[in-house]
């Protein structure tokens, strides 16, 4: 439905800082505009007159010809075609402004100040990205002040005016109380809405739009009626395209400005620009971008509609069905072969070529099954059939039909019909789409026994819904986004034989994603996903084998990935088989010594393996007596482990002494483990001693929020936190702005988000505190690596910078050659 009247807006919460913010980013819109064209104009000896043929001559000529340094999406490449500069928005002005390849023959000066500019560039944009992702909206008086003065620095830099600037801090207003409405313009304005949300339900589309379009054009309204009217027509014009699409299918690819997806956006926009507190405006951003299959962007604007109104059921439900299809397409779930849509008989051929299984003597289990007294197999088989069709019996394929027989299934305590009837609620296929319901069913089915009661059977459906539930924890799909959670449902899930959860697993252990990075237990877990038929697992084995320089293993699990019908394994064929070459050939050009320095770095980096030795109180992943021989045979690396081991000793022999407990030292030796290598740090999640520390750290917080060693334990404890522990290290380096270890946190966590540019401005002001701080020279080089744009050569001498001064065994030097080559055989 059409919006009719405005919503009330969270009274409790006051947004007057962050709107000022917003209006102050309003103003850098025009100026960014400005320098986009008058830079333009310096580049390209041309003037920007915002015609499409402009457009189109920059987007061949620039933007495709350079298509590793432009990041878009459908929607900015036909903003830019467009060649209207007044619809870009603020993301893709400062991506035009910031990867546009500058002339060779500028002077050091003309450098320089176009530096200087990029700097105020990227700043912009990263108060933008905080405020737009602001939790509550709520922003302090402190903050605020702070944030102010950013952005007026910015804008005055750009040639804005100092009293307009002024004037936005002393005197906008949430009620918009100064807008001139005039009474005749109002009830003309209530009567075309009335008539367009008359059309709207009557299915006239075309009409609406010509009515609220008028209302629009109306003078002298006020701001929340005009968002009103956008918000209204951007929900019809997208109406208008599912309804000429004869489809729900939204997802076609955006190609003209004449697509009612675009004109819904940019309407949305509009409302959301002239009403940025109403949660409406934001989920009419959100449908928008739903609809061109922008799901990041969609679920930003879904979050930001919750928070203003919190109990939103509405909201919750889209928010939820964007997260759902954002985690099956990150899966590639529409490439996997396994979930290729095939009848029950091409099921059964597709069995009898695998596994030689007799389709007659299935089809007799599934007569056997209709004659048993207990209806419940019976129902489960035809909820099958009827959602895969079966030829041979005459069964066509109905959704409908198939939920009602899982149904059944689900009612006898089935967990296969509890874990099929879950799956058509979250898909909506054959009942109304209910993430609600669909967890509620997995939550059910997974705690049933693996086995079937007194058989030896495997009881399908528990595993798979254990899965399912790690998925919608890893993903926030209905449920609260809680990665160790997601860690705990793989684990059971792949404990209980589930391919799918044993390579999710091994992902986290990869990434070190709510769980201790452990690349061991991910192979390990890759393995067993592999060997049970599982061809992501098999196609990460192809590069994890890549990756440690076994180029037989890496040609051959490549080739059992294309074997299990992996998409991308058969289509990237020729590129992964042409990378293993090179690095092949690189590797027999180095000289002995250079492999002798990546040998016993790799060697060190294996102690993780060993068994690690009882203890007390914990137990590391660490041998100290094998690192304390490295160590004494001149190893930095291991004597800074061993190091930090004992620091980490030290604080666990002082949190055992729970009636004298000294929380002070307690955190400044966990601290300094910490901060003298991280990787030694093992507490295990859950247990009693998790707990114990994770209250003694939030306490001290608390008590003390400046205090440098817990502001350190703090981040490192809640590692997998990032977008909080981003907003909490931006305030503590305001704060602190001499401590280097700080910066370096922040690096890792903004290279951990991809945000590069933040990431290199960290890694900047740290290195100028210590030069020598070699672990932000590391994430220099990999910033600037992972940056468009960057010199190769720059790149090379960033890494070349980290291993004049890293310890020769250091973790990253593998990669650092590795990276380094990569970078000579792009020049």
């Amino acid at each position: 439905m059409a919006a009719t009247s405005t919503s009330t807006v969270n009274s409790c919460i006051d947004f007057s800082n962050w709107l000022k913010l917003q209006g102050l980013i309003g103003l850098s819109f025009p100026c960014l505009r400005r320098l986009f064209k008058t830079r333009y104009q310096c580049f390209m000896n041309q003037i920007w007159d915002d015609s499409p043929k402009i457009g189109n001559i920059f987007y061949k000529s620039v933007i495709r010809q350079h298509p590793n340094n432009f990041k878009l999406f459908p929607v900015q490449i036909i903003s830019i075609k467009s060649g209207n500069s007044e619809d870009w928005d603020l993301t893709l002005l400062t991506a035009l402004l910031l990867n546009i390849s500058r002339p060779k023959n500028l002077s050091t000066s003309e450098k320089q100040i176009l530096d200087t500019e990029d700097q105020f560039i990227k700043d912009l944009r990263t108060i933008r990205n905080n405020l737009a992702h602001h939790a509550t909206g709520y922003i302090t008086d402190s903050e605020f002040n702070q944030l102010f003065q950013q952005l007026k620095n910015i804008l005055v830099s750009f040639g804005e005016d100092d009293s307009k600037i002024d004037n936005i801090k002393d005197h906008i207003e949430l009620e918009s109380s100064k807008d001139i409405v005039d009474d005749e313009s109002v009830k003309e304005m209530n009567n075309l809405n009335s008539i367009g949300n008359r059309y709207f339900k009557e299915e006239n589309y075309n009409d609406a739009i010509k009515y609220f379009t008028k209302a629009i054009h109306l003078p002298h309204l006020s701001v929340k009626d005009r968002a009103i009217l956008y918000a209204n027509l951007s929900n019809t014009r997208l109406a208008l395209y599912k309804q000429i699409q004869d489809s729900d299918s939204t997802f076609s690819t955006l190609t003209t400005t004449d697509d009612e997806r675009y004109r819904a956006l940019k309407d949305a926009k509009q409302s959301r620009n002239l009403w940025p507190i109403w949660w409406k405006a934001h989920y009419r951003v959100g449908n928008a971008y739903f609809s061109i299959n922008e799901l990041e962007k969609a679920i930003n604007s879904f979050e930001r509609a919750l928070a203003l109104d919190p109990l939103n059921s509405e909201v919750k439900k889209v928010l939820d069905t964007s997260q759902f299809k954002l985690s099956q397409q990150q899966r590639h779930e529409h490439l996997d072969p396994r979930l290729k849509p095939q009848t029950i008989d091409e099921h059964l051929t597709d069995m009898k070529n695998k596994f030689g299984i007799n389709p007659k003597q299935v089809r007799c289990g599934h007569l056997l099954a209709e004659m048993n007294d207990d209806p419940t197999p019976a129902n489960v088989i035809k909820g099958h059939k009827y959602f895969w069709g079966d030829t041979q019996m005459g069964i066509k394929q109905d959704y409908e039909q198939s939920a009602i027989y899982f149904a059944e299934a689900a009612g006898q305590d089935n967990a296969e019909g509890m874990y099929n009837l879950a799956m058509l609620y979250d898909r909506g296929l054959g009942v109304k789409k209910d993430h609600r319901l669909a967890t509620h069913l997995y939550e059910q089915a997974a705690l049933q026994p693996t086995q079937v009661p007194k058989t030896n059977r495997q009881n399908i459906g528990v595993a798979e819904s254990q899965h399912a539930l790690g998925l919608r924890y890893y993903n926030g799909v209905d449920v609260a986004k809680n990665y160790a959670t997601a860690a705990y449902w793989y684990k059971r899930a792949a404990d209980n034989g589930c391919e799918q959860a044993a390579n999710n697993l091994g992902i986290m252990y990869l990434e070190g994603t709510g769980i201790k990075q452990n690349s061991v237990k991910a192979e390990q877990w890759f393995q067993f996903s592999a060997k049970k038929g599982d061809p992501n697992a098999t196609c990460t084995l192809a590069q994890l084998s890549f990756e440690k320089n076994d180029f037989n293993m890496a040609r051959e699990w490549h080739q059992r990935a294309r074997d299990a019908g992996h998409v991308l394994a058969s289509t990237n064929r020729e590129n992964f088989l042409a990378g293993i070459n090179e690095k092949e050939a690189f590797i027999k050009q180095c000289p002995p010594s250079l492999l002798n320095v990546l040998d016993e770095s790799a060697k060190l980096m294996d102690l993780k393996n060993v068994k690690p030795k009882p203890s007390k109180i914990g137990s590391s992943l660490y041998n100290y007596d094998q690192l304390k021989e490295y160590a004494l045979k001149g190893s930095i690396t291991a004597k800074q482990m061993c190091t930090a081991l004992e620091h980490f000793d030290v604080a666990l022999h002082i949190i055992a002494q729970y009636e004298n407990l000294d929380k002070n030292r307690f955190i400044h030796e966990l601290a300094e483990a910490y901060r003298t290598e991280s990787l030694v740090v093992q507490i295990i999640l859950g247990t009693k001693l998790y707990k114990h520390i994770e209250t003694i750290i939030c306490s001290s917080l608390t008590h003390d929020p400046d205090d440098e060693d817990t502001q350190i334990c703090y981040v490192y404890f809640y590692h997998d936190n990032l977008e909080q522990n981003a907003k909490l290290l931006n305030e503590w380096k305001q704060k602190r702005p001499k401590s280097v270890h700080l910066y370096y946190l922040s690096a890792c966590v903004n290279c951990f988000l991809k945000q590069y540019d933040d990431a290199l401005l960290d890694c900047n002001t740290g290195l100028k505190l210590d030069p020598n701080y070699y672990e932000l020279l590391y994430n220099k080089a990999v910033a600037l690596r992972l940056l468009p744009n960057i010199d190769q050569v720059d790149i090379i001498k960033a890494y070349q910078d980290f291993l004049n001064l890293a310890p020769k065994d250091h973790r990253k030097v593998p990669e650092s050659y590795y990276a380094m080559a990569q970078c000579y055989l792009s020049i």
